[in-house]
């Protein structure tokens, strides 16, 4: 399986893998209402990730089968559509590495992939990039789906919110950190 930067053309596959990866793997976690108002509200491409080339995918037989990145930027989460929802069109403030976590942010995988290392092998690259670019903590913020995956990577929990979506359902999610000791997690 190839891994790569996510390029422009990967957005329409991005968007289905993201679609498919929170309706799916949400069960259980969420129900469908807060799953299907997460995915249209909240998930979504981030297009800067990409223009940053801190985005990437994970292919097999040329169909992106996981996707996930970090940012050196000050969101934490959502998509274009839910960053401009609340103002963030003005641009997304860029992160200093000496005092500020770099985000670990939108991993997704299609559940005909899930649960074979994918998510691990694209959080182990975005760490080593965090690295590099001299962050020595990494900040997300979680969905209930994420947290064991997370866990394993020894993300510890700092705060749970609630997040009320334009339709009154409020979803929990989970704000989680870790320090960055090596490149290597």
């Amino acid at each position: 399986m190839n891994l790569r930067a996510a390029a422009g053309p990967d957005i329409p596959a991005i968007r289905t893998l993201i679609t498919d990866s929170a309706v799916v793997l949400s069960r259980g976690f969420y129900t469908d209402a807060q799953a299907a108002a997460l995915t249209e509200q909240v998930f979504g491409v981030d297009t800067q990730l990409i223009d940053d080339g801190t985005y990437f995918v994970i292919e097999e037989d040329d169909e992106v089968v996981a996707a996930g990145g970090w940012s050196r930027r000050g969101t934490l989460f959502g998509g274009d559509q839910a960053k401009h929802a609340h103002g963030g069109a003005g641009g997304d403030p860029l992160l200093d590495p000496a005092c500020d976590p770099a985000r670990i942010r939108a991993f997704f995988v299609s559940p005909r992939h899930a649960r074979r290392g994918l998510g691990s092998r694209l959080m182990r690259h975005c760490a080593a990039a965090a690295w590099n670019a001299g962050h020595r903590r990494l900040n997300l913020a979680a969905t209930m789906p994420g947290v064991p995956l997370y866990e394993t990577f020894g993300f510890m929990v700092d705060e749970r919110f609630g997040l009320t979506l334009a339709d009154g359902l409020c979803t929990p999610l989970v704000n989680t950190s870790r320090p960055l000791i090596e490149p290597t997690l």
